[in-house]
């Protein structure tokens, strides 16, 4: 320890990295804002990330940026330091995202001004060309701020996924009526309710923060990594109606307490192969590179004779 303060104070920069580390830790980390003055922001945070909000991925998201810095690590060597004024535009705007939350003691106010600060820091103290390296990682920290009171919103998707996956079964031989999201088979082998928890909202935010870091690291064009992104939703669709078309084939073959029991809990790996194959085959689908048109001659050749 001793010696890292000897290296810092050799270092100017590493001061400073010190320094906004240390403002960071104690303003997210150590100052109680919320609950009573129980809980800092990070704390709040990580009780909120727990199965009930269906977030309880969030937890592995700095470790996700970690990797994407380092993935990175050779961009970020040859990229020129500078500096931007760009910088305190952003931070402004944290610092105003950040007083907000404190003051109507709204933590997902201040946990999403932790980006924005961070963003404006890396533009002012080391530039554009390092902030646009940093961009994505840091972006990625949006993923952290719960937004599971989107839970009521996406009701539709139980009717959406339900009829998709109906269809399927009665397509295979499967056959089933559908009421709504009540779902029985002609045979009376099965009868299900979908429920709120398998409309997407439990499945969509891991899609999309899985689809953002799978277009960024297989595509070379923006374009096409905010397409692959836009399209979480499909993919959470396509992986949550194959979860049922799976839980309905368990349930026609092997009964109704093996689908809706032991099955159902693990089915969660079924959505997500689902939809990792629908993004891959998407993401092959915008590389496509179509053949050449040949140009139909503008006038016929002449015409040669021998003599």
């Amino acid at each position: 320890m001793r010696a890292s303060i000897e290296r810092a104070k050799r270092d100017p920069s590493l001061l400073l990295l010190f320094t906004l580390i240390a403002t960071f830790v104690y303003f997210f980390g150590w100052l109680h804002l919320f609950t009573n003055g129980r809980l800092s922001t990070w704390t709040w945070a990580w009780q909120a990330w727990n199965p009930e909000t269906n977030y309880e991925h969030a937890k592995i998201i700095p470790l996700i940026v970690a990797f994407l810095i380092w993935y990175d690590r050779d961009k970020l060597k040859n990229a020129p330091l500078g500096s931007s004024r760009w910088g305190w535009a952003f931070i402004a705007v944290g610092l105003f995202l950040f007083l907000a939350g404190a003051r109507t003691l709204q933590a997902r106010l201040t946990l999403t001004a932790l980006p924005v600060l961070l963003l404006g820091v890396v533009l002012y103290v080391w530039g554009k060309a390092v902030a646009r390296v940093l961009l994505f990682p840091i972006a990625f920290l949006l993923f952290m701020v719960p937004l599971n009171f989107l839970t009521q919103s996406t009701f539709k998707l139980q009717f959406v996924e339900t009829g998709i996956a109906s269809a399927v079964c009665n397509l295979i031989g499967i056959h089933v009526n559908t009421i709504g999201t009540l779902v029985n088979s002609n045979d009376n082998a099965f009868h299900f309710q979908v429920d709120e928890g398998c409309s997407g909202i439990r499945s969509l935010m891991a899609i999309a923060m899985f689809s953002a870091i799978y277009g960024h690291l297989t595509q070379n064009k923006l374009w096409k990594k905010l397409a692959i992104f836009a399209a979480a939703l499909l993919f959470a669709v396509i992986g949550n109606a194959g979860r049922l078309i799976s839980v309905f084939i368990v349930g026609r073959f092997f009964g109704q307490d093996l689908a809706g029991g032991p099955y159902h809990a693990v089915a969660g790996f079924i959505s997500f192969a689902c939809a990792f194959v629908a993004m891959v085959l998407f993401g092959k689908l915008l590389n496509i590179k179509l053949p050449p048109v040949k140009q139909a001659a503008s006038s016929k050749e002449a015409p040669t004779y021998d003599y």
